[in-house]
């Protein structure tokens, strides 16, 4: 499943949409994000995101802060941006400092901004099968499903792994009734115990655990969908760069046994970065009535 080329063809999508809105004198969907220090992965994934955005036609304001910022300095700046009409979707890229609470800063983001569905508001809706904004990450998992087509009505679901990120919401979505949903859903963890007979047992499994090639090919039964969250920079001196990119499976041992799997690079990432824009047009719609 070819992550860059869906990616591609949402962004295209969207960007007729906004096209559209232009041409009907409506607004333009706006994007806040805010990037804090100078972490190298994150300087990455927020330059995707603001490339995006340009690709697409949306406005996008990236404000940098220093890594010593004060967590009430921070949570002004949100408080500012929650009330700013032309902002429409707010995004703080994470991993944040450590003096600076994570959940503080999700719950300080109006939930009609919460572009990355993380504040509990938007989790509670998700819960209720109510309209919300959905977590990125398994938001851009199921918009891949949907575009190849993949059958998760009855199937069995494993997911790797129980972050609020990933993990958990994706659990929660696929279950749902709807397409794509309606699958019976198995979350594993740290202490599952037998997980190489579950996984066996997978039409579909979704590794979200942040662990290297974890998910090898005796895993694996024969024609099962694999989704690779995973993302992990691992040491390698062939590389001028000095790392590797590696995902949670081991896309060479599990490929062949797949009828559909996610490269990483090029899977899951570039399909969070659709599922954001989907979001901020969604969240900038919203104010159509207002």
């Amino acid at each position: 499943m070819d992550g860059k080329l869906v990616s591609q063809a949402v962004k295209d999508r969207l960007k007729q949409q906004t096209e559209v809105r232009i041409s009907e004198g409506k607004k333009i969907p706006h994007l806040a994000a805010i990037l804090i220090g100078n972490n190298g992965a994150s300087e990455t994934y927020i330059s995707s995101k603001v490339k995006s955005c340009s690709e697409i036609g949306f406005k996008s304001t990236l404000i940098r802060l220093s890594e010593s910022i004060s967590e009430l300095q921070l949570l002004n700046k949100l408080t500012e941006l929650n009330e700013d009409f032309d902002v429409d979707g707010i995004l703080v890229q994470l991993p944040l400092p450590k003096h600076i609470s994570e959940q503080k800063v999700i719950e300080t983001i109006y939930p009609s901004k919460d572009v990355d569905g993380f504040h509990p508001e938007s989790v509670g809706r998700m819960v209720q099968g109510l309209p919300t904004f959905y977590p990125a990450t398994p938001y851009g998992i199921l918009l891949l499903l949907e575009h190849y087509k993949v059958e998760t009505k009855g199937k069995h679901v494993v997911v790797i792994g129980r972050s609020n990120i990933v993990g958990r919401p994706i659990s929660i979505m696929l279950s749902k009734n709807e397409y794509p949903g309606n699958a019976t859903v198995t979350v594993c963890h740290s202490h599952t115990s037998h997980l190489n007979e579950i996984c066996l047992q997978a039409d579909i499994i979704i590794a979200a655990l942040g662990k290297p090639e974890f998910l090898k090919a005796d895993m694996v039964k024969q024609g099962a969908v694999v989704v690779d969250v995973g993302i992990t920079r691992v040491e390698d001196q062939r590389k001028k760069s000095g790392f590797s990119i590696k995902g949670d499976v081991d896309f060479q041992d599990v490929s062949d046994k797949c009828s559909f799997i996610t490269p990483v690079p090029g899977g899951v990432g570039p399909m969070t970065i659709a599922a954001l824009m989907m979001n901020t047009f969604k969240a900038c719609a919203a104010k159509d009535s207002i």
